[in-house]
This record gives structure tokens, sequence and C-alpha cells, in this order.
């Protein structure tokens, strides 16, 4: 190989490096928010009504998820016969359990708000995002995945991963609580569809606690700027 080619070589490899590294954590979300459907319609979501199956333990049992967006986030199931709700809004959560020993409503431990209170937007953490109160920052590639970290505005910190040819968020991961001690929680999207609202979801989810606990959530249905009544997200007075 002369000088020649070797230098057209040398400048290819130079070109490729300086567009990877010109891929910015911002163009990275543009991308993101066109590929689910784009900033017109994800600025016109209200509220959701969302059903599907929740498989947790070897039991499966029909859920129903209200949203209010940026507002409040309620998740019904049964567990062995017993009704399971999980609220979460923008002032704090509560939750009833009856597998976790409480058939009354209890204020969500402060750690597990601050964790999960992002569900109370539809839209999910990063369109909007600084208006959110999340910071992002883009931590590089791995395979064909871009990381993005995300901090919320109680600087809990999530790892993101963004598939760089659908762009869809295809998993997050962070540190969460189970059983009193720190372990990393792995959320992974799947399944993705297009609603009759044109914007798209993933229809299946699974979360990993640690490797020891895994929930699988199923949806059959999401209804877009379905009328959401702001009471139930108050916790019941005992």
């Amino acid at each position: 190989m002369n000088l020649t080619k070797i230098g057209v070589v040398f400048l290819a490899l130079i070109t490729a490096c300086l567009g990877i590294q010109a891929q910015t954590a911002d163009e990275i979300v543009i991308k993101y928010i066109d590929a689910i459907g784009g900033k017109s319609k994800l600025e016109q979501i209200k509220s959701a009504y969302i059903t599907g199956t929740t498989q947790m333990m070897g039991n499966g049992a029909q859920s129903t998820t209200r949203i209010l967006e940026g507002k409040g986030f309620r998740l019904e199931y049964e567990a062995n016969g017993q009704k399971v709700v999980q609220v979460f809004t923008d002032k704090g959560g509560w939750q009833i359990n009856p597998m976790m020993g409480s058939t009354t409503a209890q204020p969500l431990p402060d750690e597990m708000y601050k964790g999960s209170r992002g569900q109370i937007f539809i839209t999910g953490p990063l369109y909007n995002y600084a208006a959110k109160g999340n910071k992002i920052e883009l931590l590089g590639k791995e395979g064909n995945d871009y990381k993005l970290k995300i901090t919320n505005v109680d600087s809990v910190e999530t790892t993101v991963f963004i598939d760089g040819s659908t762009y869809y968020l295809t998993k997050l991961t962070r540190q969460a609580n189970f059983m009193g001690q720190s372990t990393e929680m792995t959320i992974s999207f799947s399944n993705f569809k297009k609603t009759d609202f044109g914007v798209v979801f993933p229809y299946q989810t699974e979360i990993n606690i640690g490797g020891q606990f895994t929930i699988t959530n199923t949806l059959d249905k999401i209804e877009i700027n379905q009328p959401v009544d702001p009471a139930i997200f108050e916790m019941p007075k005992s």
C-alpha cells in the first residue's frame, strides 16, 4: 500500500471517529423522539388508560394503569386473590400491598418514590427532559446501543440504552432497594407498537431486580387522552 492509499485510509478513520464524537446526547434524544412519534404528537398527550397482564412469581393477573401526565400514576392488579395498588404523584406516593403485610394504604418509602416517580410522565424521561428536572449525559456506546445517564431532581441516576438502529429506548438500569439491600434493577422494553394515537410504546416490559425477582408486564391496550379523575391518586384515609 503506497503512502497515498495509507493517507486515504487514515483520513477515513479520523472522519469516522469524528462522526461518532459529534453525536451528542441531545441529538440522540431528538432521534428517539422522532422515532416514537415526534414532538408534535408527544406534546398532545395528557392522559393514558392502559390494560394488560402482570406476571409475577409464576402467577398472572390482569392489570390496569391510569396516568395523568405529570400529575399521577396508578397501577392496580390482583395477586393471590388480593388487590395491589401502587400510586405515584408529583407530590408523593402510596400503596396497598397485602404481599408486604399492608392491607391499607401506606406511604411509599422515600427511596422508592424518588427512584420511580418518573412514571407519572407518559412521555418518558427523555422528552422535554430539562423541564422535568432531568439532566442527561452521553456515556458512549455498548454494542449498537447508545448509553445515556439520566439524573433526576432527587439525584437518582438511571442509565438508559437507545438502540442505534431504531432509536427506541430498549433498556434502563438503576440501583434499587430490595429486601433491605441495594441491588441493580434492570427494566427491558420490547414488542414496540404504534398506538391508534400515532405514538410508539413498548407492549412488553420485564423488570429484573438483582436476578432474584422478575415481573413481566404485557400490555393489551393503550388509550391516549381518555378522561382520568385526579381523585384516584389521593391516598385513602385509614
